[in-house]
């Protein structure tokens, strides 16, 4: 089940999203032209196809503003793909407050729902393949949870959260360390059981020497499919095999035929263009 992040974690991201719009208390366009007892109704719609995301975090803007009085009726869910035309979302409340809340509505709906349609459409390109899109690390500060729950909307599945729930051993580690072996040594001793220890290859020597040692995966960073094909028979299922760097639409579908078992992909998070979605008075 892709349970959406709870309240407790989307709230503070939106009351700071809002703080954004509002940090002297008044929408100063809308105050002055709207009766603060004009009510509206509106809808969200979506004037591009994608795959949808983020409605929780997006709607809980005008919650935020005015407890109660929007009544919002979803019509597309998350995860579900909508075409362009497609009504997402018909709102009914406070005019003030739809307006006021629009473009914090809009900003994390569209971010997320770009991310969710950027992973479907490289889910679907591996698909017969053995290959799972993942993220990575590389997201919108203080945006972590939603736009890695977006990907799991556009089903991918997530890497780790951040630096303290996995040991992933990169180029720099090893600089410091010296070797593959004293930087694993080092990470068993001071991990716990329950915690897996991935190491970053750039060349099948490297990667020959951390199948020595007693790790759970290995990054298989920047090779072509040609190397990542011989990375993979060398592995022979003994840790999961994940290739990164660089990767992009056209050239998934090459990476994933290599026989990989994750494939993590920067761009989800850091460079998916927003999908287009906008809100409408209904006169």
């Amino acid at each position: 089940m892709n349970a959406a992040p709870h309240r407790l974690v989307i709230e503070p991201l939106v009351r700071t999203a809002l703080l954004e719009d509002l940090a002297h208390g008044t929408d100063l366009t809308t105050d002055s032209i709207v009766p603060g007892d004009r009510r509206a109704t509106a809808t969200i719609g979506a004037r591009a196809d994608g795959t949808i995301a983020g409605l929780d975090a997006a709607l809980l803007a005008f919650e935020l503003l005015a407890p109660g009085a929007v009544r919002a009726k979803v019509r597309v869910r998350d995860g579900d793909r909508a075409e362009r035309g497609t009504i997402v979302a018909e709102l009914d409340g406070p005019a003030r407050t739809l307006l006021t809340g629009e473009r914090t509505c809009l900003n994390l709906l569209c971010r997320l729902s770009g991310i969710a349609t950027a992973t479907h459409a490289l889910v679907e390109a591996v698909a017969g393949t053995r290959a799972h899109v993942v993220d990575t690390r590389k997201t919108t500060p203080g945006l972590r949870a939603l736009e890695k729950y977006a990907v799991r909307c556009g089903g991918g599945s997530n890497h780790r959260f951040g630096l303290d729930d996995a040991v992933l051993i990169k180029d720099n580690h090893l600089a410091l360390a010296g070797s593959i072996r004293e930087a694993v040594a080092r990470a068993r001793a001071h991990a716990g059981h329950m915690v897996k220890i991935e190491v970053e290859v750039d060349t099948l020597d490297q990667l020959r020497e951390a199948l020595a040692e007693p790790i759970d995966a290995v990054l298989l960073d920047n090779m072509t499919p040609e190397q990542l094909h011989e990375a993979v028979r060398l592995v022979d299922r003994r840790v999961l095999t994940e290739a990164s760097g660089g990767i992009r639409p056209e050239t998934i579908r090459a990476v994933a035929e290599s026989g990989v078992d994750i494939i993590s992909v920067g761009y989800l998070t850091h460079g998916a263009p927003a999908l287009d979605l906008g809100l409408d008075i209904a006169l």
